[in-house]
């Protein structure tokens, strides 16, 4: 999504240029044949998916310095019972002015624990892939030699947790890739 330059006029023939992302364009190119827009008649006209459309409006409206719209009721937080008309009383010493997006909101708990999850499913086949070229080079190497040289071999891309490293020792020994040594069971042999 790349951004757009509009010309708009406030109050008092104040001229300006807003640099505005793609979502901010199409919600202020409404208040061209509107003087007031309820939160769902954008939703409506725009199609913006509601968390990029609350942020847009949000921006617009509740950023002090770049609030090119009013909000109505006035609070920090889009509502979709909010209703939206063109700040006549804006001002900046500038002509151009950028209007950012506010950021998304953080990351709840679940979702957090959800993300890290993922995260591990997605390390499993990378360790594997690690200790098997390994494996296959050196043919027979000792639990410890081969946690740190997955470790070493992994942290370009992130630290490797021991605890996995033996987990995917087990699994690829259960799908007969790996095989422990008869005599010493920290020794592992690699089979073609």
């Amino acid at each position: 999504m790349g951004t757009a330059d509009i010309k708009a006029v406030f109050g008092k023939n104040q001229k300006h240029e807003l640099n505005v992302s793609t979502f901010q364009m199409c919600v202020l190119m409404l208040f061209n044949n509107s003087d007031r827009l309820s939160y769902k008649e954008i939703e409506q006209a725009t199609e913006i998916p509601a968390s990029d459309l609350k942020r847009c409006l949000q921006s617009m409206a509740c950023v002090k310095g770049k609030n090119v719209l009013r909000k109505e009721p006035m609070s920090k937080d889009i509502a979709e019972e909010d209703s939206f008309v063109v700040n006549e009383r804006f001002t900046s010493k500038f002509y151009k002015v950028k209007i950012g997006t506010v950021a998304a909101q953080k990351e709840t708990e679940p979702e957090k624990q959800e993300t890290r999850q993922r995260v591990k499913e997605d390390r499993k086949p990378q360790i594997e892939a690690a200790i098997m070229r390994i494996m296959k080079s050196r043919r027979v190497l000792d639990h410890n030699n081969i946690i740190t040289e997955v470790t070493k071999q992994l942290q370009s891309r992130f630290l490797a947790n021991p605890t996995e490293i033996k987990k995917r020792i087990e699994s690829l020994i259960e799908r007969d890739f790996l095989e422990r040594d008869s005599t010493d069971r920290k020794l592992y042999r690699y089979l073609a």
